[in-house]
């Protein structure tokens, strides 16, 4: 079996209803090739719309048998999951 590369997507600084056509199209041209890890390092603001949008896409991931993750979030999508109660959620994909 062939190993797939994974797809590097960095997210913006503002995550909001305006740009989450462009993320969710890059996320879903990643996840049809394979394994996804996600920067998130520059979020600075970011809408719950936007984070719901993360877990449909992990969950695809994993339905797909690829890995997701998000690596290095910033202190602001951070506190943006615990004040959702979606800690759970995204704990399985947070790395760094």
């Amino acid at each position: 079996m062939v190993s797939k590369a994974k797809q590097a997507i960095a997210l913006p600084a503002v995550m909001d209803l305006d740009s989450l056509d462009g993320i969710r199209d890059g996320l879903i041209d990643a996840i049809d090739e394979g394994p996804v890890l996600v920067d998130a390092s520059a979020v600075e603001r970011v809408s719950t719309n936007a984070l719901i949008m993360l877990i449909s896409a992990g969950e695809t991931a994993r339905k797909n048998q690829f890995d997701f993750a998000i690596e290095r979030p910033s202190a602001t999508m951070l506190t943006a999951i615990e004040r959702l109660g979606l800690g759970a959620r995204f704990s399985g994909m947070m790395r760094g």
